[in-house]
């Protein structure tokens, strides 16, 4: 909470610069991340409207931050809400455009994590889509979409009983960052290594 109380607090400085001296993009940019913290605190009906603002406008997606902030933090808030439909058509709008783009990894592994929200029948959808979210990030050498796709097939196929497998797909990545363990996305990879490590370890 206190994070989430920090993020609104510079929002709201980035929105009163961005409005004072005209800088429309990052006027864009701050009120999508108002729309971010609104969600993350709960508050998706206030934070949905900023997310969706203006994101029709957006027609380059390679053109930067601001459309894959809209677009996956959108689509995740319409997950929670449980408007899956809404939130895949969104992902499938971003993917189609994108084509093989930098957000070509991240837009695929999110529709994989709202396939899986759907329940088991979307599970063998979602492991491809996990599987050509890590493809993808591999060829662009996108380590970090490349431990975010990961990370979420790893976590699949434990699910699925096949923590050697889990173990054998994820490891090989985390072990190339020499850096950045602090991160939120290298905490979660490490966490989800060790659970593995418990489970594929013999016996004593």
């Amino acid at each position: 909470l206190g994070n989430l109380a920090a993020a609104e607090l510079y929002t709201e400085m980035l929105l009163g610069i961005s409005r004072k001296h005209g800088f429309a993009p990052w006027n864009d940019f701050a009120s999508r991340l108002k729309g971010i913290v609104l969600v993350k605190t709960g508050d998706l009906h206030g934070g949905a409207p900023l997310l969706r603002a203006d994101f029709d406008d957006i027609t380059d997606s390679n053109s930067g931050l601001w459309f894959l902030t809209g677009l996956s933090q959108m689509a995740e808030a319409l997950g929670r809400a449980g408007r899956f439909v809404d939130a895949l058509e969104t992902v499938e709008r971003g993917i189609a455009r994108s084509q093989r783009g930098w957000l070509a990894p991240e837009l695929l592994r999110i529709k994989g994590e709202l396939l899986l929200l759907q329940g088991t029948a979307g599970i063998t959808e979602a492991m491809e889509d996990f599987r050509q979210a890590l493809d993808e990030a591999r060829r662009q050498e996108a380590l970090s979409w490349e431990l975010r796709a990961a990370t979420s097939l790893a976590r699949s196929l434990s699910h699925q009983g096949r923590t050697a497998d889990a173990f054998a797909c994820l490891r090989p990545t985390y072990d190339r960052f020499t850096e950045g363990f602090g991160t939120a996305d290298l905490i979660a990879a490490k966490r989800l290594l060790d659970d593995l490590g418990d489970h594929t370890r013999p016996p004593p």
